[in-house]
């Protein structure tokens, strides 16, 4: 068995990233109905949705109600992408979220580092690439 190095390093077992969106109930029908995730916890305030964790597998997207402090106008989703890999098949998730009336920013497409994928955007911008054949799954 091979030692560990001293002092350890940072070991994490999950990542849940925190989006904030401009309207919270239209972006969890979106991930829900367009996508294919499911609901797997509300955050609510004085009966107010706030936020929602949603799932797909084993990965988790929190969504958070904007407060507007930042202005309304400001632009979310720049520079920001999930990349998501799955074991299904890309072109049949890719079919079935265009189905539920997703419009994909890229069809799937072969890439030249082995991964086919397609992306598309949510409501507020943020991007969301899911592939198959970067990970042994």
């Amino acid at each position: 068995m091979q030692e560990r190095e001293q002092p350890e390093t940072l070991r994490l077992r999950s990542v849940t990233p925190a989006i904030t969106v401009g309207d919270v109930e239209k972006s969890v029908a979106w991930y829900s109905d367009v996508v294919g995730f499911i609901v797997d916890q509300e955050m609510r305030h004085e009966g107010e949705l706030r936020g929602a964790v949603m799932r797909a597998g084993t990965v988790r997207v929190l969504l958070a109600q904007d407060d507007f402090q930042k202005g309304r106008d400001r632009a979310k989703g720049v520079g920001f992408r999930l990349y998501c890999a799955t074991a299904q098949d890309v072109d049949g998730v890719a079919a079935a979220v265009k189905a539920r009336g997703g419009v994909l920013d890229q069809e799937p497409t072969d890439q030249p580092w082995g991964a086919r994928d397609f992306s598309i955007a949510d409501p507020d911008g943020f991007k969301i690439s899911i592939s198959t054949g970067m990970d042994d799954e």
